[in-house]
Order: structure tokens, then C-alpha cells, then sequence
């Protein structure tokens, strides 16, 4: 690859250097309110225990999940790639989620006042609820529009603009 090429996609020590810096950053502007990797392996084991006895949603995530270990693992990595910005999770959410049958803004809706709920819970600086149910909003937002876009075309667009705010 040339090295205008190279330069082009962002590759070249400068720009990998800034690209650390902000990831820095972000992780360092969340540990500041309290949203280190301890926070958050506590909130997502507290909040899949939950997930896992809760009648709507449990049967949903137990039929699909046989090693709990190693989701809870996965959802941790997920949350410190969203919250840290660390870059330590692959995969695609989107496509996990399309498959599952008769998912309904009610089934997003009740995933996030659990979710809620567990964040004020634990909460000890209001700003690491907002930090974190804020980004679980949007990633709510985003999984049910493009669930029910897949099924209704664009008319599903707007699909989680009623859900529940933290």
C-alpha cells in the first residue's frame, strides 16, 4: 500500500497516536465518575442476574445462552469497548438480535428500566447513571430500529423513539 494510501485510512503513527489519545481520554473521563472495569463487571453480572429470573425477558436470553460465563465475559468486553472505548469486543449485536422471533418495543422497553434500575442501584455518582444509561438508551434505540426496519422497511425508522430514558 503507498504511503498516501496508508495516511488516507489513518494508519500512519500520527493518526494512531491521536486515535490513543482520545480512547485514552474517554476511558479516563469515565474512570473519573466511577466507571472503571470494576463498575462495570459488577453492573453487568448484577443486571444478567436480573435478565435471567425476570419473567419477559429471562426465557428469552436463557433459551439462547447456554455458558452464562462466557456471555457475562462477552457483555463486559462489549461494555468497556462502549464505556472505555478499549476496542476489545467483535461482533455484531444487530445480527444477534434480528434473528430472535416476536421482539416488540416492550421486550427493549423492560430491558432498559431493568437496566436503569440496576445503574441507580449501584449508583454512586448520578453522572455514571447518565454516562451509561445514556449509551444503553441509544444501543436500545439503534437494536430495535433495525429490528423492526428489517421486518417493515423504512417505515420502522423511528421505532425506539418512545423508549425510556434513564
Amino acid at each position: 500500500m503507498s504511503t498516501a494510501a496508508t495516511e488516507s485510512r489513518g494508519t500512519d503513527p500520527e493518526s494512531r497516536a491521536y486515535a490513543q489519545q482520545k480512547r485514552d481520554e474517554k476511558r479516563l473521563a469515565a474512570e473519573a465518575i466511577g466507571v472503571d472495569a470494576a463498575y462495570i463487571d459488577h453492573f453487568v453480572e448484577t443486571f444478567y442476574g436480573k435478565i435471567q429470573q425476570d419473567d419477559l425477558l429471562g426465557p428469552i436470553f436463557n433459551a439462547r445462552i447456554a455458558d452464562w460465563p462466557a456471555h457475562l465475559a462477552r457483555m463486559k468486553a462489549f461494555w468497556r469497548s462502549v464505556l472505555h472505548n478499549s476496542g476489545e469486543f467483535a461482533g455484531n449485536p444487530m445480527l444477534k438480535h434480528i434473528v430472535i422471533p416476536g421482539l416488540e418495543a416492550g421486550h427493549f422497553a423492560h430491558w432498559l428500566e431493568l437496566f436503569y434500575q440496576t445503574l441507580r442501584d449501584a449508583e454512586a455518582d448520578p453522572a455514571a447513571t447518565a454516562l451509561v444509561g445514556g449509551r444503553a438508551r441509544m444501543i436500545a434505540d439503534s437494536l430495535l430500529t433495525g429490528y423492526v426496519m428489517q421486518r417493515e422497511g423504512l417505515s420502522g425508522g423511528r421505532a425506539g423513539k418512545d423508549l425510556p430514558h434513564v
